[in-house]
């Protein structure tokens, strides 16, 4: 049975968590959003490329026009009353584990395709680019290009090819060109050689969507913590995009317990990579986004404030529109209003230096 957009949109908004929206903030930015792209995006690519990359079937007929149409885009944040978006891809977060050629070709089109979607409106509409990073010097040169298009910092593999570990020295001119540039490199779920590749049924497929993606969300952020990459660019900063919020102060705090037990003066354990707690390293370099994370949202009273952001993540099917106030109102209505400035607006514009206007 097909859902309709109806369906879609009214599935969660109870009246009562209507009432309650009224008290959450007017102003609101969505951190990570998306585009439908199109399906003749590559047609201007060799037909061996195109040939070679694997496109899902998207019901786009099923899904809201916003995500291909960027003036029917602002006019679905108008109705959410949402005043801007950092935008991310679909069905090319799958090219992530593409082969370079076919990776690098793909990329670049889509790169020039979603900066073209923002300039319908440039200070509502912002998005972050796609880098291939089998060459650290392509991926650089194509940072900087892209960043000359207003296009903010870089999208990189989450789970990496096998060969190229994100532990390895394979990376650190990315870091570092990254750290110059004053914007973040994103790890966005499903990006790379990741659990979604592979067919999964029954409680395989619950296993995959919460556990095996979240162990992969926090062996990134564990390999780019303990292998010293924020130690040697200070300046780098890093944001984990759709793995939602709950896990993180567990898990950092388990990293600082077993850290501190193996620093001890004349513990045999020390060869460690960096040289201070690995909570004040991820309270200093990265951002977390989140969208329907009730037990994540109720742990902003004590963490995370400083660094985690709402999103609404149109136009897919679990997305917060045309009802986000309400889904906010249900996971951080109760929390401060300087706490829900910052979630829902401050930390994103901060991070980016956006100029939204109204």
């Amino acid at each position: 049975m097909t859902m309709t957009l109806d369906d879609m949109s009214a599935r969660y908004a109870t009246d009562e968590m209507k009432e309650a929206a009224k008290d959450v903030p007017q102003f609101i930015v969505s951190s990570d959003g998306h585009v439908d792209e199109p399906p003749d995006i590559f047609d201007e690519l060799p037909k061996d490329i195109r040939d070679a990359i694997k496109r899902p079937k998207i019901m786009l007929e099923t899904r809201p026009k916003g995500g291909v149409d960027p003036a029917v885009r602002v006019k679905d944040m108008a109705l959410d009353g949402v005043a801007a978006e950092v935008l991310y891809p679909t069905f090319v977060l799958g090219l992530f584990s593409q082969e370079q050629r076919e990776q690098e070709a793909a990329f670049r089109v889509y790169n020039d395709w979603i900066a073209d979607f923002c300039k319908h409106a440039p200070n509502k509409l912002f998005a972050v680019p796609c880098l291939a990073v089998y060459d650290i010097d392509h991926a650089i040169k194509e940072m900087h290009r892209c960043a000359d298009m207003g296009l903010l910092g870089g999208l990189v593999w989450q789970v990496p090819h096998p060969d190229l570990p994100l532990t390895s020295d394979h990376y650190e001119k990315l870091w570092a060109a990254a750290a110059e540039l004053g914007q973040p490199l994103h790890f966005h779920i499903l990006t790379g050689f990741n659990y979604f590749r592979f067919k999964r049924e029954g409680m395989e497929k619950l296993r995959g969507s919460v556990n095996t993606k979240t162990h992969e969300v926090v062996t990134t952020l564990y390999d780019i913590v303990f292998s010293g990459v924020f130690e040697r660019h200070p300046k780098l900063k890093v944001a984990i995009v759709e793995g939602e919020i709950g896990w993180a102060p567990f898990i950092i705090q388990q990293w600082d317990y077993y850290y501190r037990r193996n620093t001890k003066p004349g513990h045999p354990n020390t060869d460690f990579l960096i040289s201070r707690l690995p909570s004040e390293i991820v309270d200093e370099h990265v951002w977390f986004t989140f969208m329907d994370d009730f037990v994540g949202g109720q742990a902003l009273q004590y963490w995370g404030q400083d660094r985690c952001m709402w999103s609404s993540d149109y136009p897919h099917p679990n997305m917060t529109w045309p009802n986000s106030r309400a889904f906010i109102a249900r996971q951080i209505g109760n929390l401060d209003p300087e706490t829900q400035k910052k979630v829902l607006s401050q930390n994103c514009i901060d991070l980016y230096g956006l100029d939204i206007k109204n």
